[in-house]
């Protein structure tokens, strides 16, 4: 009890921050686009049941829509066809949810190549200055793409297609086959490059991560509010029987 009741007075006090890593959920909150012959998540939407009216004088409400993958979420290894016999988003252990987490910060190469990737040799140079990787812990890349807040900034596409970082074919499987992570965290509105569709496989980071029992979070923000090391991350998602992922409220606990 003495653990808890340290850290209580640590969050009153300041000396351990709370930082909010999600993104607004809003009508205009950017959203996956696959190619068009697929079938494609909704925006989010707010209904409203009443507002202190006729329809409920003393109480305002909504019902919403939205998609599992929308704005800052959670993919659990039942969301890609690697994972497809592996945890549904209500199975993932409760004690995942609170984590360490690192942070690599490729912020500067991503503003010189939108189509950047991290490779082993990043992860390797950050294990060099910084120590071990965490051992069921995040990997969270920063790369200042979540100042990217329409949609047609945050996909970044062209006449190529969608341009936006991510992680190599290489480094996501040993990521996910050889590395003591729980998971990735990223800014962009998916786990994948823009370009990873075309990656041998498609779409590493997916096919890796969740064909491993791993997970991906996406679309967080405040990433530069994050040390390199040291920081835990709470990231539960909304308990959806069957899901394969769920918007997510993302904090991080930072001692200052």
């Amino acid at each position: 009890m003495a653990v808890l009741a340290d850290l209580v007075n640590a969050l009153r006090s300041g000396t351990v921050e709370v930082v909010d890593l999600t993104a607004p959920l809003t009508e205009d909150t950017p959203i996956l686009e696959l190619p068009e012959q697929f079938g494609q998540t909704a925006n989010f939407r707010l209904e409203e049941i009443s507002r202190y009216d006729d329809r409920g004088p003393a109480w305002y409400w909504n019902n919403f829509r939205t998609g599992e993958h929308t704005g800052t979420h959670f993919d659990a290894p039942n969301h890609w066809v690697s994972g497809k016999d592996l945890a549904d988003i209500a199975s993932v252990p409760a004690d995942h949810l609170v984590a360490p987490a690192v942070v690599l910060d490729v912020s500067a190469r991503v503003a010189a190549d939108p189509d950047f990737v991290v490779t082993r040799e990043h992860l390797d140079a950050f294990v060099a200055a910084h120590g071990p990787l965490p051992d069921g812990g995040w990997l969270l890349c920063r790369t200042g793409w979540s100042a990217r807040t329409t949609q047609a900034e945050m996909i970044n596409r062209d006449g190529d297609g969608p341009h936006s970082p991510g992680m190599s074919a290489d480094c996501a499987r040993w990521v996910a086959e050889e590395s003591p992570l729980l998971g990735i965290g990223v800014e962009t509105v998916g786990t994948d490059a823009g370009a990873a569709g075309g990656f041998d496989p498609a779409y590493p980071c997916h096919t890796f991560l969740l064909g491993n029992g791993k997970y991906g979070l996406t679309q967080l923000t405040n990433l530069h509010r994050l040390p390199a090391t040291g920081a835990v991350l709470i990231t539960p998602p909304l308990k959806i029987v069957g899901g394969s992922g769920s918007p997510a409220r993302v904090l991080a606990l930072v001692e200052r």
